[in-house]
């Protein structure tokens, strides 16, 4: 756009940059900032090559039109490239940074990086009535030009492997660099099986444990070494006697962590050949070392990673569009489930403390500034890690016989879940049992011999099985009502059960719901029980968030990807993707943001004929502007149940027919792909976590009657992720109050906000901007 004969523009303009270390992910900013802003009726740039071309300005500060991020979203690094620059960091480049962004009318800003790159921001911001007031002095901007652009409003969004970023749970690209990690040592440990070998594994994070500990939870290594809670000054000893225990318990290989930051309680240097050398000469132990280096950084983004990217990519233009003369920087978090906005300097000044904290040897300090869950993520490590604490032993008279049972379909994380309670229930002396193969399991075959579906469990049987995905102790849809009430307490009883952790999706509610209304006809079942959702559907009422659900979304981008790359090839071809999710449009959606789908069709909003019309003539009008683009394949994705007569094969035919030969027409279903494979890392180290709070909420029980846990309405509950806190949902209030019985799903869903932003971002027309009989937008 043209500028105004007074040198100022007619509508507001954001530039997205991309600064630092890339990280997968980055990509996906760029396209929500870009496409919300174009949305929003502003104007949108792209500064390349970072605060390089922030100073240089020129074609290095590019306006941005809405096909040009096209397919972004599955493109690994950053596509505006990113540069170190010195020049920002002085005076005189942030001057001529801001004549460059006053010269193309920028007053909005949205910079994605790691804690250096928005240092560097909120000093610019604090700096910009000063630079424009010396931008005057020199006469190269106008007073108009200053009182116009006199506010600077900059947003932050935190791109970095690393995940050390103050205030927030996640950074964009932290879960995909952990995904490489947790990839190459899943391979590294069946050569170590093989050989019987120990391997010492370097990761990266700088003076961060984040991606050292999540591996160590969601690997099962013998030892972590991270440089916020350093080890004891014995730490050789230490180490070398867990891993030597784990060894005569029979385990075959051995596995250290080692964060590239990674000291002592002295702060010296803890290398790998270090811990090599330990291994090899204490132990005898066949040892190597592998780096990871730079594969932690590259390739795609994983499917939360492109979702995190997506959803802060939206609010932070929001944030830009709603900010105030004297607000503060703002930037976006992410807090468990939940997009927040938090104050930019606090958190760079939380952040730089850990640092501090760590070189004044205050490592307490700075695991609490790290926040609580990374202070949870830890303790589960170390309380499912080593086997045989004798410290962590609870007295004799609050040991407990803790079943686990696993219902519904399978579901990625089951296992590790499973892995983690039995390891929390040896540390603290209770015995955990293996109801194997559901309720119809436990009642037709609990006295088989020689091997009955009640089997206790050890730590050794359990130790594989955090990568495993399905159900290593079966599952089963069927409920206690259909396998007998009455024979199910007589189990129980038989087998002096104490507790109830249950595994599984809806299946799994229902299984709860039906044990708490017998409790007055069944004292066998006055015991405490507690469910952990594990369902890629993600409909248990009680929680945001399903184990299961990430590695489902994860198997479904992938193939994605892959269909989309033939529509792309062919340049005029549509694909319609049948999605899994039960009635529940939870996965579609998800996937809708995380693959740029240009329609989801969900059962929430079900399919009429007058959204087909509008979706067909929306897809000619796209075809018909295309003009060869690379990246332009399309992708409409169906949920199984979204509508009984529009199937996914009768929408593609009906696209096909409409199209009239101007562009192709396909549909795929992955089914059950969906459902399988390896389980994803946040599915892993959250089940681990969940379930040692679902252990810890069974054992608070220890002490009490079987009718005073029966008066206690908790005693029965769901755990779950709502909002920014985990929290255990009572199952009477959960039935009466936020389950939707007919479609087996939540009275409300916090995602549904998201299918606004799938359709936003694909540019896909709203039913009110167009004709009810054609489909064409209304003039």
């Amino acid at each position: 756009m043209a500028p105004m004969p007074n040198g100022l523009f007619a509508k507001k303009r954001i530039a997205v940059m991309t600064s630092g270390g890339d990280s997968p992910g980055m990509n996906g900013s760029v396209r929500a900032v870009v496409r919300m802003t174009l949305n929003q009726g502003c104007e949108a740039y792209a500064v390349m090559e970072g605060y390089q071309g922030l100073v240089e300005g020129g074609p290095l500060i590019r306006q941005m039109e809405w096909a040009d991020v096209r397919g972004w979203l599955s493109e690994g690094g950053t596509l505006i490239g990113t540069a170190r620059c010195q020049e920002f960091r002085e005076r005189p480049g942030r001057l001529r940074a801001a004549r460059n962004m006053i010269d193309k009318g920028i007053n909005g800003l949205v910079i994605c990086g790691g804690d250096g790159s928005l240092t560097g921001a909120d000093t610019f911001r604090k700096e910009w009535p000063s630079l424009l007031e010396e931008l005057v002095k020199n006469k190269e901007i106008s007073q108009d030009q200053q009182q116009t652009f006199q506010h600077l409003n900059i947003v932050g969004l935190v791109g970095s492997i690393d995940n050390d970023f103050a205030d927030t749970d996640a950074t964009i690209g932290c879960y995909s660099s952990l995904g490489r990690i947790c990839e190459a040592v899943d391979y590294i440990d069946a050569t170590a099986f093989s050989h019987q070998r120990a391997f010492v594994i370097e990761v990266m994070g700088r003076h961060c444990g984040w991606l050292a500990l999540m591996a160590g939870v969601s690997t099962g290594a013998d030892f972590i070494l991270i440089p916020e809670n350093p080890p004891n000054k014995d730490w050789e000893k230490q180490m070398c006697a867990i891993i030597s225990k784990h060894r005569k318990l029979g385990k075959r290989k051995t596995i250290v962590i080692v964060a590239e930051g990674a000291h002592d309680h002295e702060l010296s240097k803890i290398s790998p050949t270090k811990v090599k050398d330990l291994l090899s000469n204490t132990l005898k132990l066949d040892t190597r070392i592998t780096t990871l280096g730079h594969v932690q950084r590259g390739g795609h983004a994983c499917a939360y990673d492109r979702q995190l990217s997506t959803l802060q990519g939206v609010e932070a233009v929001k944030a830009v569009l709603e900010a105030k003369p004297g607000d503060p920087s703002h930037f976006i978090a992410i807090i468990e489930n939940k997009i927040v906005r938090k104050p930019l300097l606090e958190a760079v000044a939380s952040t730089q403390q850990v640092a501090e904290n760590i070189k004044k040897k205050d490592f307490a300090t700075a695991m609490a500034l790290r926040g609580d869950e990374f202070g949870e993520y830890h303790e589960a490590y170390m309380t499912t890690t080593a086997a045989d604490q004798p410290e962590l032993r609870l007295p004799p008279e609050k040991h407990m016989n803790i079943a686990i049972i696993h219902v519904g379909a399978p579901a990625g994380g089951m296992n590790s879940a499973t892995r983690a309670a039995v390891a929390y229930c040896l540390s603290r002396g209770h015995k955990p049992w293996a109801v194997h193969n559901g309720f119809a399991g436990l009642v037709r075959h609990h006295r088989d011999k020689p091997l009955g579906s009640v089997r206790p469990l050890d730590w050794l049987e359990v130790e594989g099985w955090i990568s495993k995905g399905g159900s290593e102790i079966g599952t089963n849809r069927d409920v206690p009502s259909k396998v007998g009430m009455g024979e199910t307490a007589d189990c129980f009883r038989e087998w002096k059960f104490d507790a109830l952790f249950i595994i599984g999706g809806f299946e799994a509610f229902t299984a709860l719901s039906e044990m708490r209304r017998a409790r007055h006809d069944y004292p066998a079942f006055r015991i405490p029980m507690v469910l952990l959702p594990a369902t890629i559907s993600n409909n248990v009422p009680g929680t945001e968030y399903s184990v299961g659900s990430d590695t489902c979304l994860n198997a479904l981008v992938d193939y994605c990807d892959a269909i989309k790359q033939s529509a792309s090839a062919s340049r005029r071809r549509i694909f319609v993707v049948e999605t899994q999710g039960g009635r529940s449009g939870y996965i579609a959606t998800m996937a809708g943001l995380a693959i740029g789908a240009l329609a989801v069709y969900t059962p929430e909003e079900g399919i009429d004929i007058q959204m087909l019309a509008r979706d067909i003539q929306h897809l000619r009008e796209s075809f018909a502007t295309d003009k060869g683009q690379t990246r332009a394949g399309k992708l409409i994705l169906n949920s199984e149940h979204a509508s009984a007569t529009y199937t996914t094969q009768v929408i593609a035919d009906m696209i096909k027919e409409e199209s009239k030969g101007r562009f192709e027409s396909r549909f795929a279903i992955p089914g059950h792909v969906q459902q399988g494979g390896t389980p994803s890392p946040m599915d892993r180290v959250r089940a681990v976590r969940l379930a040692v709070k679902c252990i810890q909420k069974l054992e608070s029980y220890a002490d009490k009657s079987p009718e005073e846990i029966m008066a206690d309405d908790a005693s029965m509950a769901v755990i779950g992720i709502k909002g920014a806190s985990v929290v255990f949902g009572g199952m009477e209030r959960l039935e009466r109050e936020e389950t939707n019985w007919k479609d087996r799903r939540p009275v409300n869903e916090s995602w549904l906000t998201y299918k606004q932003i799938v359709d936003t971002l694909s540019g896909r027309p709203k039913a009110e901007d167009c004709c009810a009989g054609c489909g064409r937008k209304k003039a």
